[in-house]
């Protein structure tokens, strides 16, 4: 199977997208509608979550064993060390190598129930994202990215601090690493410069989501801990009553983002979808990601 790294290895910007594990059986209808709908646009890979504590886990290896076993696409799972044993994430990680995914997103994960509550590591269990990174290298040959923050991580002292954590997480093994929301595109270019200044280069993907309703985007504000910019408040906020103007000024406002993005040469955009497709479609037509058909 293709790792995330040969995609992003193409030489020219490509976009990847991430979706969650179905709830029920009417939300698996939705999330294939998407998935097939996304997957003839070839994105470089698709990244199925897990829900804390492994509430998901089940359903994240069901999904991507489908996504395996019955679509063309690159699927890339994720792994938490949120209470699980090191043997728990061992059997975990050995279920992914069974059904055939060749890449993880390995990340430490939030406390259950709160995500700003405090760590609690399992007594048997690993306490930060590096040792699961190091775990899945032992483990097999897998391509690992992680999670990297443009405001900083919640508990992190301040952002250089927060910064050599992430270093630490790819000179452990990591291959790459995917940005948390944000909604200025200075700061995630910020984030890249210090990780640079410490010698490091690595595959930096920014983290975007179509801001099509103002749920979307005050959920955007809750993921990525930050305000909203003064710029996108001016822009967005005058229209919450007007749900078709919102979404065209929210779309076209993601579609400006990714277009300085990639002048500033950012190898790929990740998508956050919820498990919709259309924005996603919509924006990466415009910023011409999507492969020309012959």
């Amino acid at each position: 199977m293709t790792s995330v790294v040969e995609r992003l290895n193409g030489g020219t910007p490509v976009f990847s997208v991430e979706f969650f594990p179905p709830r029920d059986d009417a939300d698996e209808l939705v999330l294939w509608r998407a998935i097939r709908e996304l997957e003839a646009l070839d994105p470089a890979f698709v990244s199925i979550t897990y829900g804390a504590g492994g509430s998901n886990r089940d359903r994240t290896i069901r999904t991507t064993g489908r996504v395996v076993q019955e679509t063309t696409l690159v699927p890339m799972a994720h792994l938490t060390a949120v209470d699980h044993s090191v043997a728990e994430l061992r059997n975990v990680i050995g279920w992914y190598a069974a059904v055939g995914l060749r890449n993880i997103l390995a990340v430490r994960g939030d406390p259950p129930g709160d995500p700003n509550g405090e760590w609690v590591p399992h007594a048997d269990g690993l306490t930060y994202a590096e040792d699961l990174v190091r775990l899945c290298r032992e483990l097999g040959d897998f391509c690992v990215g992680v999670a990297a923050f443009p405001y900083g991580h919640p508990r992190s002292a301040d952002l250089d601090t927060d910064t050599r954590h992430l270093v630490r997480k790819l000179r452990a093994g990591a291959d790459f690493a995917i940005a948390q929301l944000f909604l200025d595109p200075d700061d995630f270019l910020r984030l890249r410069d210090r990780v640079a200044a410490l010698g490091h280069d690595t595959f930096l993907l920014p983290g975007l989501m179509p801001l099509t309703t103002p749920r979307t985007l005050a959920k955007s504000v809750e993921l990525s801990g930050a305000p909203v910019p003064a710029a996108v408040a001016r822009r967005l906020e005058p229209l919450v009553d007007d749900p078709k103007a919102f979404r065209s000024a929210g779309v076209d406002l993601v579609t400006e983002m990714g277009e300085r993005l990639l002048a500033e040469g950012v190898p790929g955009l990740h998508f956050y979808t919820f498990n919709r497709s259309k924005a996603t479609r919509e924006v990466v037509g415009r910023l011409g990601l999507v492969p020309v058909r012959t």
